[in-house]
C-alpha cells in the first residue's frame, strides 16, 4: 500500500505562531512513517509558505529561504497540491501532490477558516473543522451567541469594537463594569491566552482593553467565575464522541500563556475525579457544543465548574487545540484509551471521510 502524502501546515500570521511550531513538531514526530510521507509546510509570520522547512529550524531562527522552498497552494481542485515558486511566479511543472493536509495552526489566518477556505478551493482533504465552524469557533462573540441559541450555559459577557473604545471609553468602561469586578478581558479572535488580562479595578480594566485591542478589533469582557477549569476533548464528524474530562490547575493566577506552554507552570489532572452526573453533563455539553458549531475532526471544549454550586458553564471551544507534549487534547484521549499515534491516524481518516462525504454534493444544476 502506498503511503499517504500528509502536508503538515504550521506557523502562520498569528500571535500563536511559536505555539504552532511546538505543536507541529510533536505531530510530525508521532506520525507513522510506515503509513505517511510527511511534507512539512511552514508559513512564516509574514505569510510566506515554504516547503520542507522543519518547525525546529524556524524555532532556531534559521532563515526560511536557507532551509525551505517557497510554494503557494493552488486553488484549483484539478491540481490538488502545492506549486513551487520560480523567480516569484508559479512553477506549475513541479507540482507537489498532497493527499491530505493537517493544519496545525493556532489563531488568526489558520484556525479561523482562512486556510480551510483555501484548502476547500484546492479540493484537498484536511484535518479539522470547515470554514464555518473554524470561523465561529475562533470568534468568541459568535461562539457564545451560538451556544446561547443552543441552550448551553455560559458566563455573562459584553463585547465591543476597538473603534467604539477609541470613540467613547467612558461608555465602554461603564458597560464592562456592570458585570462586576474582577473581569477578564480578551481579544475576540485569539487563543492560547494571548492578550488576555485580569482586571480588578478601572485602571487595570483600561490597560487590559488596550492590550486586547492591540491584537483584535473586537474585544470581549467576561465576568469572573470562581471555578475549577475542566476540559473535554471531542473526536469525530457527524457522530462525535467525548473523552473523559481533565482539570487544569494553573500555578499562575490564571491559565495564561506561560502556564499553558511552560513545563511546571500548571498541573493537569487526567482524568479528574468528579461525580458521575457532572462527568456525564460535561461530556454531553462538549458534544452539543461541537455539533452546534458543525465542527469536524477534533475540538477541545473548555468549561468552568463553579465552586459555589457545582454548575457547569461552557467557556469556549478550540477547533485546533494544542498538540504539544504538555497539551490537554491528546492527553485526554490517551487517558480515554486512544494513544497519540492512533489519534493522528483517526484524525486523518476523519478528514478523508469528511471530504468523501462532501464530494457527494452536486455542484451543477440543470433544471
Amino acid at each position: 500500500m502506498s503511503k499517504k502524502r500528509v502536508a503538515v501546515i504550521f506557523g502562520g500570521r498569528s500571535g500563536e505562531h511559536r505555539v504552532s511550531l511546538f505543536s507541529a513538531a510533536s505531530v510530525m514526530e508521532a506520525l507513522d512513517r510506515e503509513k505517511y510521507e510527511v511534507i512539512p509546510v511552514a508559513i512564516t509570520q509574514e505569510g510566506r509558505w515554504f516547503l520542507g522547512l522543519e518547525p525546529q529550524k524556524l524555532l532556531a531562527g534559521e532563515p526560511p529561504e536557507a532551509a525551505g522552498r517557497p510554494v503557494v497552494p493552488v486553488a484549483d481542485p484539478t491540481c490538488g497540491g502545492l506549486a513551487p515558486l520560480k523567480e516569484g511566479c508559479v512553477d506549475a511543472g513541479e507540482l507537489v501532490a498532497v493527499d491530505v493536509a493537517f493544519p496545525v495552526l493556532h489563531g488568526t489566518f489558520g484556525e479561523d477558516g482562512t486556510v480551510q477556505g483555501l484548502l476547500e478551493l484546492a479540493g484537498i482533504p484536511y484535518v479539522g473543522s470547515g470554514v464555518l465552524a473554524s470561523a465561529a469557533g475562533m470568534d468568541k462573540v459568535m461562539m457564545k451567541t451560538v451556544f446561547a441559541q443552543h441552550g448551553l450555559p455560559h458566563a455573562r459577557f459584553v463585547s465591543f469594537l476597538r473603534r467604539e473604545w477609541e470613540r467613547d471609553r467612558e461608555t465602554v468602561l461603564r458597560e464592562a463594569e456592570s458585570l462586576g469586578y474582577p473581569l477578564f478581558v480578551k481579544p475576540a479572535n485569539l487563543g492560547s491566552s494571548v492578550g488576555v488580562s485580569k482586571a480588578r479595578d478601572r485602571r487595570e480594566l483600561a490597560e487590559a482593553i488596550e492590550l486586547a485591542a492591540a491584537y483584535d478589533r473586537k474585544i470581549v469582557v467576561e465576568e469572573f467565575v470562581d471555578a475549577r477549569e475542566v476540559e473535554v476533548s471531542v473526536l469525530g464528524n457527524d457522530d462525535p464522541v467525548a473523552s473523559l474530562p481533565g482539570e487544569v490547575i494553573p500555578l499562575n493566577e490564571f491559565y495564561d500563556y506561560e502556564a499553558k506552554y511552560t513545563e511546571g507552570r500548571s498541573r493537569l489532572v487526567i482524568p479528574v475525579d468528579l461525580p458521575e452526573d457532572t462527568t456525564g453533563k460535561l461530556r454531553e455539553y462538549a458534544v452539543r457544543a461541537f455539533k452546534a458549531l458543525d465542527c469536524a475532526g477534533m475540538a477541545r471544549v473548555d468549561f468552568f465548574l463553579r465552586k459555589k454550586d457545582g454548575a457547569v458553564l461552557i467557556n469556549e471551544i478550540n477547533t485546533i487545540p494544542g498538540f504539544t507534549r504538555f497539551s490537554m487534547y491528546p492527553k485526554l484521549w490517551e487517558a480515554s484509551g486512544i494513544p497519540y499515534p492512533e489519534l493522528l491516524d483517526r484524525l486523518i481518516e476523519l478528514a478523508l471521510e469528511r471530504h468523501a462525504e462532501k464530494m457527494k454534493n452536486r455542484t451543477t444544476y440543470h433544471p
